[in-house]
């Protein structure tokens, strides 16, 4: 059973223009999404860290501008959470870990992205949760709040940025910012049913960010829609000189690009059924061949694609991953073993077993797959996937001394490697009641025809809208 959201959260994009309507106050918007986060958050475990008395008067703050007649920033007196990886002034930077420095971040002031984000008027209420340093599952022998799936708290909110994506879900604030470094923006939208863009890498600065795999990381945002996603984004985005890996490619108009018409635009559909490991849940197909119907509607051409090098690119994101990651960690690992949680731990030491022949050959076949997958470019405008075949997973069934066994049936991870900008979409619910999720990507820095689709997609369909009744009874 679902329900429509209620209209002060029905969209950040909604909220925005009621905002300038006069239709709602900055001090109501900030306010209903803190009364949220008291009546929920003791369940769901989306903060770490709240700015309560810092959002109320920077709400009212918008609310002046707005009675002296003065123009507003495109994100002024909306709600954001930002993950717990990205420095902000305002408090320290944990990412969820008693590994971390308590000074981490505070010393340099606000990441690229959280400065453009303030600076755009945005109410940042507060740090979110994550999984430790953005990598590993859920461990409750560690001081820190479990993230909870909103659709059903005793599920997982998946992993990484899972405050962020059950926070927006459960309405505690209208938009968040994520990081995917193997599906950590794409998983927790997946899992609670809204929306997630993991943009072109280098498309948005990493500066500020706690690192886990330097070529890999991508900071992105998490929102109901695409089109709030393509607003978000078109603050976060460009070229940041502290971020070596930052690109100088021009930023396009992502929100002047949502037309709801996918006439010449071909999608090429590879449905992984052959990798969903784990196994497909009984809904899945259906949801799948009608999210392909309503982009058909909106006037893309579909066509079957398989995807290159699937199970190589999967392999090579996770061997990439554990060796930066694990030449990050390798000193504290070695002095605070039992500082980190059990999973975090399993994981990065896993990197000590990689060489550097095994880290090279993984950036040689990297490259052949990039170029495999620019060539399949060639033929479609996008590419559409499952995000994943399953739901969430209960907490009860993550195993600690295996927390890679988490993306089994997922299929986020490929698409880091190749550094596509690829936008998680809900689609509907599983049999037993939690989202599931279509993946649209593109060529790189297409993020305005990736965003578009999933736009044209969100116009025919309300899986987006929805939020579940579960949290009637918290609220």
């Amino acid at each position: 059973m679902t329900t429509t959201v209620p209209v002060a959260f029905s969209t950040l994009i909604d909220a925005a223009a009621a905002l300038r309507s006069g239709a709602v106050s900055a001090v109501e918007l900030v306010g209903q999404a803190l009364a949220t986060a008291d009546a929920v958050d003791s369940t769901l475990g989306v903060f770490l860290a709240r700015f309560d008395e810092r959002a109320r008067a920077q709400a009212e703050h918008v609310d002046a501008k707005i009675a002296a007649g003065q123009e507003l920033a495109p994100l002024d007196g909306i709600p954001l959470g930002v993950k717990d990886i990205l420095a902000h002034a305002h408090a320290s930077t944990t990412a969820q870990s008693l590994v971390l420095a308590p000074e981490w971040g505070t010393a340099t002031g606000d990441c690229a992205v959280v400065s453009r984000l303030e600076q755009a008027g945005a109410i940042v209420t507060g740090k979110t949760t994550t999984m430790e340093f953005a990598i590993g599952v859920p461990d409750p022998e560690k001081p820190f709040p479990v993230p909870r799936n909103a659709w059903d708290p005793e599920r997982w909110a998946g992993g990484s940025s899972s405050g962020s994506g059950s926070g927006v879900a459960a309405g505690l604030f209208l938009g968040a910012i994520g990081t995917d470094t193997a599906g950590s923006i794409r998983i927790p939208a997946a899992f609670n049913g809204i929306t997630g863009l993991k943009p072109t890498f280098g498309r948005v600065p990493k500066s500020g960010v706690v690192p886990l795999g330097y070529t890999l990381d991508h900071v992105g945002p998490m929102a109901r829609s695409a089109a709030d996603c393509a607003l978000l984004l078109s603050v976060i985005a460009g070229h940041e000189a502290a971020d070596p890996y930052s690109s100088s490619v021009a930023v396009d108009d992502y929100s002047g690009a949502l037309t709801g018409d996918l006439r010449g635009i071909t999608i090429g559909v590879d449905d992984l059924d052959r990798y969903a490991n784990a196994g497909i849940d009984p809904a899945q197909p259906q949801l799948f061949t009608e999210a392909l119907d309503a982009l058909r509607e909106a006037g893309a051409t579909i066509v079957p694609v398989e995807i290159p090098m699937y199970p190589e690119v999967t392999a090579i994101d996770v061997v990439v991953m554990l060796a930066e990651a694990h030449t990050y960690h390798r000193d504290d690992l070695r002095t605070r073993w039992t500082d980190y949680g059990r999973g975090t731990r399993i994981i990065l030491a896993a990197g000590d077993a990689l060489s550097a022949s095994d880290y090279i050959q993984a950036q040689r076949v990297r490259r052949i797959a990039q170029q495999q997958m620019a060539e399949l470019f060639t033929e479609v405008d996008l590419v559409l996937t499952p995000t994943g075949h399953l739901g969430a997973p209960p907490l009860s069934a993550i195993d600690q001394m295996q927390p890679l066994n988490v993306l089994a049936s997922l299929h986020t991870p490929y698409w880091n490697p190749l550094g596509n900008p690829t936008l998680a979409v809900p689609i509907g619910l599983s049999s037993e009641h939690t989202p599931l999720s279509m993946s649209l990507s593109g060529r790189p820095f297409a993020e305005a025809t990736v965003l578009r689709a999933g736009d044209a997609y969100q116009r025919l369909t309300d899986h987006h809208l929805r939020t579940p009744t579960t949290l009637k009874g918290l609220s």
